[in-house]
């Protein structure tokens, strides 16, 4: 079943926002919302994406630029007027009403038919399996069925435009995962145009058809969550999508050899990477820990992309391990599924393949090429 109202594109054009003291938390923000799209806005905090957020939702005004919900500029509209809905962090549930009532206590405000209101809270808690507890109160609720109520306070106003501000953030680790899921479901019946905001790059990578990747009110790329992880437009990019973080090893170009700044690791790079990289000199190379070699009993053959380290910490994950070495003071992480582990101050050797590693400017962090050599874009 899809939403009856009509799905909206959303356009930021040169939005800015700048507070009174001066401060400037987006400097001038452009992105692209497509009708039936679920965008998540992603970045540590302070980026900006809140702040963002809250300029659609009307909460916070704009400084510059011009704002479109479904083709019309909505600046200086106010909230009630922008046909949005948006789930808060708090469930903010009112305590002494039925889930019903709660369901229901904005579609009333608005004077809507009551055959109307029981239409869309019927259709709300079919939705999100809230039918067997619609006379409930909050506090007889569990978390995630708090935030299914949440959740169906914003469909039942059939809104041009979803809004959610780390709606996960109050529950546990367990709950989160099961109303990703929710979520994604609810996406996906619905078709709704949506705007998610999260410091979690986990949720960011499973719940976004694309994400954005913002800093200091900038966004550093925007892309599916797959091309962020793959092809990352920046040493910022790189380093926050990913868990564990990509390693990061500062070096040089020497010819067709990458030769680290610790001198511990060279690693012959192919005709594309050489190409590309030729003349950069001093540069960062990148790999994910996935990428990094560690064989069973934390040896690996001894070719040139071999380097001696000395483990450091062991984090037995359960299906994987992450294996954490050390060399000066340079760490890597290596993510092995192997079973015959490495101890802590063992020696080991990692290997670096010169098709997995990325290669940033060391000044800018731009990056100058992904594996294999081939450009950024």
């Amino acid at each position: 079943m899809k939403n009856p109202a009509p799905m909206s594109s959303l356009s930021l054009e040169g939005v800015r926002k700048v507070y009174d003291n001066g401060f400037v938390a987006v400097p001038g923000l452009d992105l692209e919302v497509a009708d039936g799209e679920l965008v998540v806005l992603v970045g540590p905090s302070g980026c900006g994406k809140s702040t963002t957020l809250r300029m659609i939702a009307g909460l916070e005004s704009i400084t510059d630029g011009r704002l479109s919900i479904g083709g019309r500029v909505v600046n200086d509209v106010p909230p009630k007027d922008r046909d949005i809905a948006m789930v808060f962090q708090s469930y903010a549930l009112y305590p002494h009403m039925s889930v019903f009532e709660n369901l229901a206590f904005a579609l009333k405000l608005r004077k809507t038919p009551k055959a109307e209101i029981a239409r869309r809270v019927t259709r709300a808690a079919e939705i999100l399996q809230l039918g067997a507890v619609l006379d409930r109160r909050p506090r007889q609720l569990s978390g995630g069925q708090r935030q299914r109520v949440a959740l169906g306070r914003a469909i039942v106003r059939e809104p041009q435009l979803f809004l959610f501000d780390e709606p996960l953030s109050n529950l546990d680790a367990k709950l989160r995962v099961e109303m990703r899921r929710e979520i994604l479901r609810l996406h996906r019946r619905l078709g709704a145009t949506s705007v998610y905001v999260t410091h979690d790059q986990t949720e960011a990578m499973t719940l976004g058809d694309r994400i954005v990747v913002m800093r200091d009110g900038v966004v550093q790329q925007a892309d599916t969550p797959l091309n962020v992880y793959a092809r990352p437009a920046n040493r910022f990019v790189a380093g926050f999508i990913g868990s564990p973080a990509m390693n990061f090893l500062p070096g040089r170009v020497e010819g067709a050899l990458f030769r680290s700044e610790a001198g511990n690791v060279t690693v012959p790079l192919p005709d594309a990477a050489v190409r590309r990289l030729g003349g950069a000199g001093a540069v960062v190379a990148g790999i994910r820990p996935e990428d990094v070699g560690l064989e069973d009993g934390g040896e690996v053959a001894r070719g040139p992309a071999g380097a001696e380290f000395v483990v450091d910490v062991v984090e037995p994950m359960g299906g994987e391990s992450h294996v954490y070495a050390r060399a000066g003071e340079h760490e890597v992480v290596a993510r092995t599924a192997s079973r015959a582990l490495p101890r802590p101050g063992q020696p080991v050797r990692l290997s670096f393949p010169a098709e997995r590693l990325h290669f940033f400017d060391a000044s800018t962090g731009a990056t100058l090429c992904n594996p294999g050599g081939d450009p950024r874009g």
